[in-house]
């Protein structure tokens, strides 16, 4: 079962279940998924990577806006953003820890062969592809950064 799939058979449960905040959740990712599908020449599904890649998004928005409700002091609001948060963790892989990072960075640099900052580049699009979904863009960049320089 592909992501995708399973997205919408769960979303089918709490719709059964009546849970308002995973249906809400599930709702709007399944949105972004039908939105990409049509910007991709009316493709009829997403590989597993795409639909990582649109989870991994939701739940930083969901994260920028947790940060944004606790600041204005707006714990009604926090509540809700967390567990639409925690549905969408659900679907992504187990995230990477700073250990794990850190060797796995260290590995791709010298598997690719990298050796200065002008390598960047290129150590970061194999980095973001090998780690989608299991580690931030800006620790990633961090680490390479520091590696290289």
């Amino acid at each position: 079962m592909t992501l995708q799939e399973r997205i919408s058979a769960d979303m089918k449960e709490a719709m059964k279940a009546k849970d308002k905040v995973r249906l809400a959740a599930l709702r709007d990712i399944k949105s972004k998924i039908m939105l990409a599908m049509t910007e991709a020449a009316g493709s009829d599904t997403l590989d597993d990577a795409a639909v990582t890649k649109i989870l991994s998004k939701q739940l930083k928005q969901r994260e920028d806006t947790l940060t944004i409700y606790k600041e204005q002091g707006r714990d009604d609001l926090v509540a809700e953003e967390q567990a639409q948060a925690d549905v969408i963790r659900v679907y992504l892989p187990q995230p990477m820890t700073e250990e794990e990072l850190a060797q796995a960075v260290s590995d791709l640099i010298a598997e690719l062969g990298a050796s200065s900052m002008a390598d960047m580049g290129r150590v970061m699009g194999a980095a973001s592809a090998r780690f989608a979904g299991r580690a931030d863009g800006k620790e990633i960049s961090a680490l390479v950064r520091q590696r290289l320089a």
